[in-house]
């Protein structure tokens, strides 16, 4: 959401960050509705002072035994046009915040400008693409040929974009999860949490999801809606809260399964498992202090390349260009994992920062140590990472040529000791 105070006094700059964004500028427009809200506020304040008035003259003159209906009558047809620009003024108001909320977050300046993510700019490269010997396969090929991955029933049983991962590789991402979380937890000083899969409304508007994206989440029949991501409940746990700086940074993880109706996906990714309607992420949340923010989007990165890094998967990280960047991101880095199988770089994490824009949605708040001061807090949000996007790099990267796959060693204690997958 959008500050209604900067809009008034930066109107160029706003309507230049929504060109940006590729959007008209909307500055005029909600300046004009903004001007007969407070027109409306204005009268208002001055017709109930000149009721306030006439109630103290009321009183005097029936104190004297004067004839108070004219008066009386004026105050009744006070009260009505108040009646009315208080009806004017909400309004106004519905109107202007219909605009607001559904107008993406402002652009840091450093982000690249670009229709789409062929303007996305690599930062960096961690390790390089192996020369496994032989002609890679992709990650339902290897899935498949072992028994362990099975598309048919899953699409019997729920219809397209399901997986169904038996024994070892079931067990296998399994083992990431727990590996991602001990890693969080551990060494990162995240707090690992366990959250409702459904929340409200309220909780989707807070991060953004409604109104603007509701045909992409599953909706209950009693008004629920499936999380696409741990982001939203973790982040609205601080929803109509005021934090004392002494809490900040709160830092946040959970594993969870995560659900989206991928409605803007048709024909993509077809087959596979990679955009799936229900799927398991490790998400990793900040709450910081406003000042700490740009500090703690790098440290999230960091946090989530060095699960790729422990598990020897070559990727990059690129920043997003602003045709690329999320409705609520400021700004994001993106992790790309190197998928041989496919031979290409697929994103495997996604780190925004949204600044303020989701405390205004949710009414997150922080107040100084010294208490002379309240402003809304800055929130994070990153995968650390997508588990099964993790699932299928581990398969690409690390098939043999017999079709077996090695687990990377890290994750050895978690399996058990088995360190190859192979068909029985």
């Amino acid at each position: 959401m959008h500050d209604i105070r900067f809009i008034r006094a930066e109107p160029e700059a706003f309507d230049a960050a929504l060109a940006r964004r590729r959007l008209p500028p909307l500055a005029g427009d909600i300046l004009g509705l903004d001007r007969v809200r407070r027109d409306h506020l204005t009268r208002l304040q001055e017709t109930q002072a000149r009721r306030n008035a006439l109630s103290k003259q009321v009183g005097h003159l029936r104190r004297q035994g004067t004839d108070t209906a004219p008066l009386e009558a004026e105050s009744a047809q006070l009260a009505l046009e108040m009646a009315a620009d208080e009806r004017g003024a909400a309004e106004m108001d519905g109107q202007i915040k219909a605009i607001l909320e559904g107008l993406p977050n402002i652009l840091d300046a450093d982000v690249p400008d670009g229709a789409d993510e062929s303007a996305n700019v690599v930062l960096k490269q961690w390790g390089t693409p192996r020369d496994l010997g032989f002609a890679p396969k992709q990650h339902f090929e290897l899935g498949e040929a072992l028994g362990l991955m099975d598309f048919a029933t899953a699409a019997k049983l729920a219809g397209a974009r399901f997986t169904i991962l038996r024994g070892q590789l079931a067990r296998l991402e399994r083992a990431l999860g727990q590996f991602m979380l001990d890693l969080h937890t551990r060494e990162h000083g995240y707090e690992e949490t366990i959250v409702p899969l459904l929340v409200n409304a309220a909780a989707s508007y807070g991060t953004g999801q409604l109104p603007k994206f509701e045909e992409d989440l599953f909706k209950t029949t009693d008004g629920r809606y499936l999380i696409p991501t741990a982001e939203v409940p973790l982040t609205n746990s601080v929803g109509g809260e005021i934090l004392a700086e002494k809490r900040l940074p709160i830092r946040l993880t959970a594993l969870t399964e995560c659900f989206r109706s991928e409605a803007g996906a048709a024909g993509r990714d077809t087959r596979g498992y990679i955009r799936q309607h229900q799927f398991r992420k490790v998400e990793l949340v900040s709450i910081v202090h406003p000042d700490a923010s740009d500090a703690e989007h790098e440290r999230m990165t960091g946090c989530a390349e060095r699960v790729l890094e422990l598990l020897n998967l070559p990727y990059r990280r690129v920043v997003l260009s602003s045709g690329d960047t999320g409705f609520g991101a400021a700004k994001t880095f993106d992790l790309e994992v190197w998928l041989p199988g496919q031979h290409m770089w697929r994103e495997i994490s996604s780190c925004s920062n949204t600044r303020e824009f989701q405390a205004r949605r949710m009414n997150a708040r922080w107040r100084s140590t010294d208490g002379k001061s309240v402003a809304y807090v800055h929130t994070l949000n990153g995968s650390g990472v997508a588990v099964g996007r993790t699932l299928i790099a581990v398969m690409e990267n690390c098939q043999q040529a017999d079709g077996s796959i090695l687990v990377p060693p890290p994750l050895w204690p978690y399996m058990g000791g088995v360190e190859r997958i192979a068909a029985a």
